[in-house]
């Protein structure tokens, strides 16, 4: 038998705050017995857990290891947008005039994410493509 992925942990200075806003950008819920000022917090969406730790090192380097997000209901751009009103920061905008690439994001403890194209963007630029050459 092989190991599952129980959930991706991610240390942070507020785990209740952090956790509320991966709730909202997943379309997630924290779990019932979370409140502020615990030192743990768990947020559940539809295929993901993340759980997040208290602890008491401030984040000093880029991250190993990032999410990438592809919004499911709306394209990558409006994401980008209501990522950023939610409280994220815009660190590096991929974005390329003709609708392909990404934009990387920070959460408000400056996580890196990235917000890929939607499938629907995916499939639509597919079908604009010209043809390739081999």
């Amino acid at each position: 038998m092989t190991s599952l992925v129980r959930h991706i942990t991610f240390d942070c200075a507020d785990a209740y705050a952090l956790a509320g806003f991966w709730a909202e950008v997943l379309g997630g819920s924290l779990a019932e017995d979370d409140h502020p000022g615990d030192p743990e917090a768990l947020v559940t969406a539809e295929g993901v857990a993340l759980l997040f730790i208290t602890v008491p090192e401030a984040k000093s380097t880029k991250n190993r290891v990032h999410l990438d997000l592809q919004p499911q209901d709306r394209t990558r751009d409006e994401e980008v947008d209501r990522l950023l009103a939610l409280g994220a920061t815009l660190l590096a905008d991929h974005r390329r005039p003709d609708g392909t690439g990404w934009a990387t994001l920070a959460d408000p403890e400056g996580n890196e994410l990235c917000v890929e194209r939607s499938a629907a963007e995916r499939a639509a630029s597919l079908i604009t493509a010209p043809a390739q050459g081999t």
